[in-house]
């Protein structure tokens, strides 16, 4: 199996949103016009800014990301410019919709996953999140692109709206053929920051009787690390923002800039000094951003700490 992003202590991942357009209109979408911009990058900006980050990460991952990186009349050629820079991991973040023919225009070589978005197990559920149509032309982009010789994952975006499919979802893979499975926790902001009265994020309660439970949480013996302190992720925005915590793109709070095609430090106060604080809720971010995450018990303390979204167990099904 292809080597791909990695959410672990150490890691070093480049999250490159090549554009912000999208066909979609997702429920949780966290692209923010205002923060983010509008821009689809030239082929040309987008070769500058990999090389500032191949040299700044590492053996970094990449990840290329939208909006809808296939709507990129240039994706291809990124993807080959990518793989000149010899850059650890290569994967494509898709909708499955598949525009410019990308599945003709790179090879499984250049390519090591292509990573599938789909939120429900059924029709009926992911096409409420995701639109119309959404789960069959998903599916299909899945098995195309198997069939072309591609590794495969899929994101499941755990909300209110879908968790109850959460369980549904392997035999669905199973019969896909799809590599890995990610599941993340719907995070309020984007779209989902500014309809909070629909309540989407799932509660304690609901992931311990409706999952394995606890999947987001710190236990009373595990120790909160920060990936912003043991590891290198950078999230990288077509109006030159560079975030290292997902949690803080709604806000102008990043802590890198990229200003005439150079990597720019940002004065304080950034999210790099956030990080810095160590709190018995865990992650600092989500006591400031969605303090309705936590609970208490009667003497003030927490019941638990949030842990980093960043940082998630790895299970390997055999």
């Amino acid at each position: 199996m292809k080597k791909t992003v990695s959410f672990s202590r150490d890691a070093a991942n480049v999250f490159f949103h090549i554009t912000t357009r999208c066909n979609l209109n997702c429920r949780h979408c966290y692209i923010n016009s205002d923060q983010h911009g509008n821009e689809t990058l030239p082929l040309h900006v987008v070769e500058r800014w990999l090389e500032l980050f191949r040299h700044r990460a590492g053996e970094a991952n990449l990840v290329l990301l939208g909006g809808e990186p296939t709507l990129h009349p240039d994706l291809a050629a990124i993807v080959r410019l990518a793989r000149k820079l010899a850059y650890s991991s290569i994967t494509i973040d898709t909708n499955g919709y598949l525009f410019h023919d990308i599945l003709a225009n790179v090879d499984p070589v250049d390519i090591d996953v292509i990573s599938f978005s789909l939120d429900g197990a059924t029709a009926e559920t992911n096409d409420r999140i995701r639109g119309a149509g959404a789960f069959d032309t998903c599916t299909k982009g899945i098995c195309r692109a198997r069939a072309a010789g591609f590794d495969t994952s899929v994101i499941f975006t755990v909300s209110r709206a879908n968790i109850y499919e959460l369980q549904l979802m392997g035999p669905l893979l199973q019969s896909l053929e799809v590599n890995r499975f990610f599941i993340q926790v719907i995070g309020i902001r984007g779209r989902s920051a500014s309809h909070r009265s629909e309540d989407l994020q799932v509660g304690k309660k609901e992931w311990l009787e409706d999952t394995c439970g606890g999947l987001d949480r710190v236990g009373a013996n595990d120790s909160f690390e920060c990936a912003g302190k043991v590891a290198h992720n950078y999230f990288i925005f077509p109006n030159g923002r560079v975030y290292r915590c997902p949690l803080c793109e709604d806000y102008p709070i990043h802590s890198l800039e990229i200003v005439e095609n150079r990597l720019v430090e940002r004065s304080p106060i950034n999210e790099n000094n956030l990080f810095q604080l160590d709190i018995p809720e865990g992650c600092v971010m989500n006591r400031l951003i969605q303090p309705e995450n936590l609970s208490y018990r009667y003497d003030g303390t927490p019941e638990h700490a949030i842990a980093c979204c960043l940082l998630k167990e790895e299970i390997s099904h055999k």
